[in-house]
């Protein structure tokens, strides 16, 4: 078993570790069990679901880390196109994942590579808030090749995507809101005052809603 100072404390009965776990004001936590003796310690067990879950996004994060992603562009690419590939790379450097750009040249387009440089000097001027290249944009065969690392968080530009999204479901909620105030303001049917009349006054109708119920007649003389 191990303390709650993170000390062996050897093998000990289960009767004696639940005194242990009460004696220190702790939870007795089992961290090992395939292990033989299996292996428990004394510790908070919030304190402990709390360091156990940063350590996996910790690792999540390590593995987004090693994750490459790639896009591939073209000289001749749609300006539409180009900003809908600038918008999944963005995506993907936001997920704390890396981009590999490639930049193909077809048939002629080989003699004019400077129109590719251009286009990925433009995708790389774009994407600066979010990621930066590891290094400089390299013609190797007939692509130019580049790859783009994250931005740290703290210093990484939020996704414009998520923005939009956050900024509707506000706008939503609102509005929302707004129109539950609106009905809460209204009366309800049963508050609204009623007029009555008295029944001595009340014109005599044998049940009928006669039109001429109230018309003063005179007899004929």
């Amino acid at each position: 078993m191990i303390g709650p100072d993170k000390k062996q404390l050897g093998v000990i009965q289960l009767t004696e570790a639940l005194n242990l776990a009460r004696q220190y004001g702790v939870d007795l936590v089992e961290i090992s069990p395939n292990a033989v003796p299996p292996v428990c310690q004394l510790v908070d067990f919030g304190k402990f679901r709390y360091e156990l879950a940063k350590r996996e996004k910790e690792s999540k994060k390590h593995q987004h880390a090693s994750t490459v992603k790639e896009v591939q562009l073209s000289p001749r690419i749609d300006p539409h196109d180009l900003g809908i590939k600038l918008q999944h790379s963005i995506d993907f450097l936001c997920e704390d994942m890396k981009v590999k750009v490639a930049l193909k040249f077809r048939g002629r387009e080989m003699a004019h590579t400077e129109v590719g440089f251009e286009v990925i000097k433009k995708f790389i001027a774009d994407i600066e808030p979010y990621g930066h290249p590891d290094f400089q944009p390299k013609l190797i065969g007939k692509a130019i090749n580049l790859m783009i690392s994250p931005l740290p968080r703290n210093k990484r530009a939020k996704n414009p995507r998520l923005t939009e999204e956050e900024h509707k479901a506000s706008g939503a909620a609102a509005e929302a809101k707004a129109r539950a105030a609106k009905q809460s303001s209204q009366p309800a049917a049963s508050d609204q005052p009623s007029t009555k009349v008295p029944v001595g006054e009340a014109p005599a109708t044998d049940g009928l809603n006669s039109a001429f119920a109230n018309l003063d007649i005179n007899p004929a003389a």
